[in-house]
């Protein structure tokens, strides 16, 4: 859960006369999630946030499935994504299911000429490389590499990149990311157990509230098509806002990692959650100190989840051949584990230099087309070794 948070001008009791200075009213609107049962924020526009001018047209862009029911362990080398100007072109979505869509980005170029909005899902983006500012109609966030950056549904934003060279991990979820649960007490406020803290939180700034007449054209995802409509005022108009609803970011590398006396299970890296799939964060971090303690994960089936890994930096101590940009599948039903020689090796280590983003669903992920292209072919026969 997010923290109360607020910027800009409000009234002293919602849903009240809230007057401009030269006359007029500022236009409440209520940003809400599940019905009014969700988390929501009370924002205040210059100009009525209903108005449309007119729906321009629409572009499927739902992802094309090459393999519906897979059951082999696959390595996507990330980085052959080709980079794009268009930060939505660059989207490159390549493990989905009905929960979720996990897509790989390289824009060359920031999100200018058009306002963004997916009225379906969660987003969250991992930066990967390249520094920015997030902004969006209820304030500014900057960025750089190592960020997640959390964007609730409907949030209406542009990117503004700092350089030509950025790589992003996007994941749209279509039901809503949390805090894990076991890391909140009652109240909301993460407890001291927890990976981080509120204090870690990246929160919205500089509220941008624009008075501006003319032709804004904002992009709207939903089931899977991408609407494009015009709006006769800019839709940054906001002069104030309060609530729990708006997009969030925190880094990486402020996780602050569980260890144990003997290996640690994944679910102790974990760094949001939805009841359909996980995220979790690997950090560097020191090994177990039982005097006879393997540090390197032991084999375990995912019966119930599909696993990705993107690997991100570092040297993931797991695992061989494996670089930056590279994401790992490892399907439900079949046992997997670390490399040949990682088990052996990882004993008598003290710690590990890795960076990761494990993503763990409760259903099957399917593979697209442009996964197959991003495929090595090989990985799933990367376990074998000499028989004796």
């Amino acid at each position: 859960m997010p923290i109360y948070h607020k910027l800009g001008q409000l009234p002293h009791t919602r849903h009240t006369v809230f007057e401009k200075p030269a006359g007029g009213l500022y236009y409440e609107q209520l940003f809400g999630t599940i019905g009014f049962e969700g988390t929501s924020s009370l924002m205040y526009h210059l100009r009525r946030p209903t108005m449309v001018k007119e729906v321009l047209g629409a572009t499927d862009v739902t992802p094309k499935i090459a393999v519906e029911k897979n059951i082999k362990a696959r390595l996507l080398k990330g980085f052959q994504v080709a980079p794009q100007d268009d930060y939505l072109a660059a989207r490159t979505p390549v493990l989905v299911n009905g929960d979720v869509h996990v897509s790989l980005a390289a824009p060359r170029q920031s999100l200018t000429s058009y306002f963004y909005k997916n009225a379906d899902a969660d987003e969250l983006l991992f930066i990967h490389r390249g520094p920015g500012t997030l902004r969006t109609q209820l304030g500014n966030i900057r960025f750089e590499p190592g960020d997640y950056l959390l964007i609730p549904r409907g949030v209406i934003h542009q990117i503004d990149f700092d350089t030509a060279d950025n790589r992003l991990l996007i994941t749209e979820s279509f039901h809503p990311i949390y805090t894990p649960k076991r890391y909140r007490n009652h109240f909301g406020q993460l407890l001291e157990h927890a990976p981080y803290s509120e204090r870690d939180y990246k929160l919205p700034g500089a509220l941008e509230t624009h008075d501006e007449l003319g032709d804004f054209v904002i992009k709207i995802k939903k089931q899977g098509v991408l609407h494009e409509l015009l709006y006769p005022s800019h839709p940054f108009d906001v002069v104030g806002w309060d609530g729990y609803n708006y997009p969030y970011g925190m880094n990486i590398r402020d996780f602050q990692p569980i260890t144990g006396k003997v290996h640690q299970p994944p679910p102790v890296h974990q760094q949001f959650e939805t009841k359909a799939f996980v995220v979790c964060s690997f950090v560097p971090r020191l090994f177990d100190y039982h005097p006879q303690a393997i540090p390197a994960p032991y084999h375990h089936s995912n019966i119930d989840s599909d696993e990705l890994i993107y690997y991100v930096d570092g040297d993931f101590m797991s695992r061989n051949n494996i670089a930056p940009g590279h994401l790992t599948l490892h399907p439900g039903g079949i046992p997997h584990g670390p490399a040949p020689g990682a088990y052996e090796r990882s004993i008598g280590k003290t710690g590990t230099d890795e960076w990761a983003v494990m993503i763990d669903t409760f259903r099957p992920l399917m593979l697209t087309e442009a996964a197959m292209a991003l495929d090595d072919g090989a990985y799933y026969k990367s376990w074998l070794e000499p028989l004796i």
